[in-house]
């Protein structure tokens, strides 16, 4: 570990200088999530910062760092989201003047939160390329001093504490897994972990669609992202940093990849089973864990669960979504004679049954069925797969002819 940029008395230094203005996180067992994944989960609760996310710790290192001609000057930092608020936030607290600069995209909901902490911001540029070389600018044009979101050794020192406060509170850990953007969170982490315990092992977990530092530890270029967007933009960086590379290379053993459909399934399962509101960088190390359960099976594992400033119509879409997978939230076409209370009798079964219609398509032109008969399409909310063949059964016995309708479409194909 000589070589590296950042040693763990830095990370130590950073933990005595954040301290009392940083949240000291939870680390909660988590017993269902034990049972689903067959490996003993431990999550380190890095959501309950004042702004929401893990970034605040490396911010606040980093401005700590300043003397007072630069903290005159102010600070610039590039980001649309976690780390724009964690610098934001702090460097008002310091009264230091903060520059954003921010894609013109940017959805106005993170905008306002940023400005909202005190910082300015400036849209510029049609992504993050073009915000980062603006933030450059301002920082060459006007001296600014350039907060890197990841590629810093303060900003490394100050995630790395994470790892201290894991281990104080869970030292038997046999591995920590840990999602990766650009490699600053999981570099810190794995500097104070691999200095207090040499044999316990760094996952790092990206998402599909942004295998950046996956491909550089397999000797690849990190090459384009995918043209689709992910669930966990927290992590989608398309270049890692070149001091966090260094680390990951030297220290963590693998890299897992999750896609958005096990991440959507992940904060789905924090949310019922744990009652945490976690974003989709947040989810993704747990995520990789039930994805690839006999990769931890019988393990100590540490998740640090990094965020939770998920979009609430994002979260209420999943929430839905889940629904329907697991069946509790299903469509179904009921035919049935177009004559008065024959809807009312209809309603009537579904609702003996414990049933409850959450929408109600009534259609008497546009399907193949007799005139003097019309098709019923109803959303109903169940309870499980079993009682969805209750309620078809007893449709069709009150003679209702009914099917289920397949998630994707509005098709009458048996389900």
């Amino acid at each position: 570990m000589k070589d590296l940029p950042v040693k763990i008395e830095a990370v130590r230094a950073a933990a005595a200088a954040i301290h009392g203005a940083i949240a000291h996180t939870p680390v909660i067992p988590a017993p269902a999530i034990t049972e689903l994944a067959g490996a003993k989960i431990y999550l380190k609760l890095e959501t309950l910062h004042r702004t929401g996310s893990f970034k605040e710790r490396g911010a606040l290192a980093k401005l700590l760092t300043l003397d007072s001609s630069a903290r005159r000057a102010g600070v610039v930092a590039m980001s649309a989201g976690n780390h724009a608020q964690g610098v934001a936030y702090h460097a008002r607290r310091l009264g230091i003047p903060a520059t954003i600069v921010m894609p013109e995209g940017t959805p106005f909901i993170k905008i306002d939160r940023t400005e909202a902490y005190g910082a300015k911001v400036l849209l510029k540029g049609d992504g993050l390329i073009a915000a980062r070389e603006a933030a450059d600018a301002l920082s060459r044009d006007k001296g600014l001093v350039l907060v890197h979101p990841y590629d810093d050794p303060a900003i490394i020192a100050g995630q790395g504490t994470i790892a201290l406060e894991l281990l104080a509170r869970q030292p038997d850990l046999d591995t920590i897994v840990v999602p990766i953007g650009g490699g600053g969170l999981i570099s810190g982490i794995a500097i104070a972990a691999k200095a207090l315990n040499p044999e316990i092992e760094i996952v790092g977990v990206q998402s599909t669609l942004y295998p950046s530092m996956y491909r550089l530890m397999r000797g690849e270029e990190p090459g384009p992202p995918a043209a689709a967007a992910t669930l966990a933009e927290g992590i989608a960086v398309k270049e890692p940093g070149r001091l966090t590379r260094r680390v990951v290379e030297a220290l963590v053993s693998d890299i897992l990849l999750v896609d958005d459909v096990v991440i959507e399934g992940a904060i789905e399962v924090l949310l019922e089973r744990q009652k945490l509101v976690v974003e989709g960088a947040g989810a993704a190390g747990l995520a990789a864990v039930l994805a690839a359960p006999e990769r931890f099976r019988g393990r100590r594992v540490g998740i640090v669960i990094c965020g939770g400033n998920i979009d609430a119509r994002l979260l209420a879409s999943i929430l839905m979504r889940g629904l329907v997978r697991e069946g509790r939230l299903v469509r179904l076409r009921s035919e049935l004679p177009d004559i008065p209370g024959a809807l009312s009798r209809l309603s009537g079964v579904i609702g003996k049954h414990s049933g409850n219609i959450v929408e109600v398509h009534h259609q008497r032109l546009f399907h193949d069925t007799s005139v003097k008969r019309a098709e019923l399409d109803v959303v109903v909310e169940t309870q499980n797969r079993r009682h969805v063949e209750v309620l078809i059964a007893a449709l069709v016995a009150a003679g209702f002819p009914t099917h289920l309708l397949p998630n994707g479409g509005s098709g009458g194909e048996e389900g």
